[in-house]
C-alpha cells in the first residue's frame, strides 16, 4: 500500500528532522518507508494499518510544523506509543497551551495528554491531587501555574512546602541555623523557581514575603488566604499532617498537592497522608477537588527513565496480581 501526502517543503524539512532522524523512528516502530519524492512524501508498505498509522502521525507532526513549532524527539516518541489513543490535534493542542515562559524565553507547556489533563485540572478546580512518578512534571507544572497566577495578580503570594521526612536527629547533625538544615529539602522547590522566575526575581520576591519555601511544619496553626500553595512529595506526610495542611485553605486561594504512591520514605508501617486522603476524599464529591493520576506515558525525561518506570510499573502490578491471587 502507498499513500501520497502533498506538504509544503519547509514542513517537510521539520517532519524529517536532521539526518532524517524522526521518519526513522517511524520506519523502525511501524515497519514503513517514508519517502521523499517528485516533492511529495509517500509512504509505502505491506500492512494498511501501518500505512495509514503512519500516515496519522505524519499529519500530527505536519500540524505541528505548520503553527511554526520545532518537532523534537520527544514528540515523535511520545506520539509513536499513543497511536491507539491519540486523538486528531493532539500534539498541536498540547503544544498551543503555553503556561508561561522561563527566564531564558523558553515555553512552559504540557508535553503529553496526561499532562494537559494535569494542567486544565488546575485552572477548573481550587484544589488538585496529582500522583505520579518522578518525571512527570507534577511540580514544575505546579509551580509554573502558581507563578503565572502570581505574575496576573490572580493570588497575592505562592506558599511551597514539602515534609522534611528526616527533621529529627539526623538534621541535628547538620551545620548551620533551621533554615539552613531543611534548605537541602527544599532545593528542587528552589530550583524550579529560579528556572522559571529568575533568581533575582524569587530573592526579591521572598524578601517581601510574597513567596515562602518552607517544611510543612510551618504551616501549623496557620490560615493561607489569597494564596497559591503547593504541597510537594506529599506521599511523605502523615495522616495527620495532609489533614492539617488541607485545613489551612483560605478564601481566594489555590493548592495543588503532589506526590508519588510508590515511592514513601515513611517508617514501616505508617500510613500515607496522600493515601488516606485519596481514598477519604475521593469517595465524596467535593465540588472544586479534583484528583488527577499521570503514568509512564507522561514521563518526560530521557527515554530510558520512561522505560525504568514503566518496568517498576508492571512489576508492583504483577506483585499486587500475585498477593491478591494468594489471598
Amino acid at each position: 500500500m502507498e499513500v501520497v501526502l502533498d506538504y509544503s517543503a519547509k514542513v517537510q524539512r521539520e517532519i524529517f528532522g536532521n539526518h532524517d532522524d524522526n521518519v526513522r523512528q517511524i520506519e523502525k516502530n511501524l515497519g514503513v518507508d517514508v519517502i521523499l519524492r517528485d516533492g511529495a512524501v509517500k509512504v509505502r508498505g505491506e500492512r494498511k494499518d501501518s500505512v495509514t498509522r503512519a500516515v496519522s502521525i505524519l499529519d500530527e507532526l505536519a500540524g505541528l510544523a505548520y503553527h511554526g513549532s520545532d518537532i523534537e524527539k520527544q514528540k515523535v516518541d511520545y506520539v509513536l506509543e499513543m497511536q491507539d489513543e491519540a486523538k486528531p490535534g493532539m500534539l498541536a493542542d498540547m503544544d498551543s497551551d503555553v503556561i508561561c515562559h522561563t527566564v531564558n524565553g523558553k515555553p512552559v507547556k504540557p508535553k503529553t495528554m496526561g499532562q494537559k489533563k494535569y494542567v486544565d485540572a488546575i485552572r477548573n478546580n481550587l484544589i488538585v491531587f496529582a500522583n505520579g512518578p518522578a518525571g512527570t512534571g507534577k511540580t514544575f507544572l505546579a509551580m509554573a501555574m502558581a507563578i503565572t497566577a502570581f505574575q496576573n495578580h490572580e493570588v497575592e503570594r505562592i506558599i511551597l512546602t514539602r515534609p522534611a521526612i528526616e527533621a529529627g536527629e539526623k538534621l541535628g547533625f547538620l551545620p548551620g541555623d533551621l533554615q539552613s538544615k531543611v534548605d537541602p529539602y527544599l532545593r528542587p522547590l528552589y530550583d524550579a523557581l529560579y528556572q522559571i522566575m529568575g533568581a533575582e526575581k524569587f530573592q526579591a520576591n521572598m524578601e517581601k514575603g510574597l513567596i515562602e519555601v518552607a517544611p510543612l511544619a510551618y504551616m501549623r496553626g496557620r490560615t493561607l488566604d489569597n494564596a497559591y500553595i503547593i504541597l510537594d512529595e506529599a506521599q511523605n506526610t502523615t495522616p495527620e499532617q495532609m489533614k492539617m495542611f488541607l485545613t489551612r485553605f483560605g478564601f481566594g486561594s489555590h493548592a495543588v498537592i503532589t506526590g508519588d504512591a510508590t515511592q514513601k520514605d515513611l517508617a514501616p508501617n505508617s500510613r500515607s497522608g496522600l493515601d488516606v486522603a485519596t481514598r477519604v476524599l475521593s469517595r465524596k464529591h467535593i465540588e472544586g477537588l479534583t484528583f488527577i493520576t499521570l503514568n509512564s506515558h507522561d514521563v518526560v525525561r530521557h527515554p530510558i527513565v520512561q522505560k525504568i518506570v514503566k518496568a517498576y510499573e508492571e512489576y508492583e502490578q504483577s506483585r499486587s496480581h500475585n498477593n491478591q491471587s494468594h489471598t
